[in-house]
């Protein structure tokens, strides 16, 4: 398997690490979520590297783009993904998971013929945000970055794949939890900022939408007006890290899609 790892321009003028398994067939890019970086799909890579090329990229606070400056908002974030596109060539699928499908779904229509987007934040209710996406983890980040955090995070994950428990140490190591705040802030989401569903229901591609059937941060009423072209797959017992728990569902879909 090839792998190959560079640096990529953003409209900003800040730059990505972009990372690549496989050497020849349709190019897969993905999107990672929060307190995660691009190598939440090294093992998708992996599986996928004899017969597509799968590419993601540290978004802006994440992995190693942890210094990364600028804008926080859904369409600032979706401008890099085209970024990133763009220095790709043809892209048959975005794949987004969680915040990383709220970005897919924003920006990848406009890049990819087909998107897959796992357990995606379609909409955060007012009041809500940091109590559901900030203070879990603020303890965590609480520890200077260095061996003490970096110990902290592999404990916290300590039932994952190894691949996966490793990738989320890359992504926390120098994570800040104001990061996390300004995501919130960024996107107005008190003031009902964050709402995707009119994007949901104008979708034009094939896209595929994995719900996680425990603890899921799809409701139902996200769902209700979505487009013909959004098929929608609940996968029983397993909660919103389904692409690493239900790895073999969440391969299949993606290979579907491409």
């Amino acid at each position: 398997m090839t792998t190959e790892i560079r640096r990529v321009a953003l409209e900003t003028g800040a730059t990505t690490t972009v990372e690549r398994w496989g050497d020849a067939g349709p190019a897969i890019l993905c999107v990672h979520g929060l307190s995660s970086s691009r190598l939440d799909f090294a093992r998708l890579g992996e599986a996928l590297s004899a017969t597509h090329r799968v590419f993601a990229y540290d978004q802006r606070g994440h992995g190693d783009s942890a210094e990364a400056t600028g804008s926080l908002a859904l369409a600032a974030l979706a401008a890099d993904l085209r970024a990133v596109a763009d220095s790709i060539g043809t892209v048959a699928a975005v794949v987004g998971h969680s915040w990383g499908g709220a970005v897919a779904l924003v920006g990848g229509p406009k890049v990819s013929r087909a998107l897959v987007l796992v357990d995606p934040m379609l909409r955060v209710a007012p009041g809500t945000f940091v109590r559901e996406y900030v203070e879990e983890l603020s303890a965590t980040l609480a520890i200077p970055p260095g061996a003490g955090r970096d110990g902290a995070v592999w404990s916290r994950y300590a039932q994952a794949d190894p691949t996966d428990r490793a990738g989320k140490v890359h992504a926390m190591r120098a994570l800040s939890i104001e990061t996390l705040r300004r995501l919130g802030t960024d996107n107005n989401v008190d003031a009902g900022g964050w709402d995707l569903r009119p994007r949901l229901a104008a979708l034009k591609i094939p896209t595929t939408i994995l719900i996680a059937g425990e603890g899921s941060v799809v409701a139902p009423q996200d769902l209700a007006e979505r487009s013909p072209a959004v098929t929608v797959e609940i996968i029983e017992d397993h909660d919103h890290t389904l692409h690493r728990s239900a790895f073999a569902r969440f391969v299949a879909a993606v290979r579907a899609a491409s």
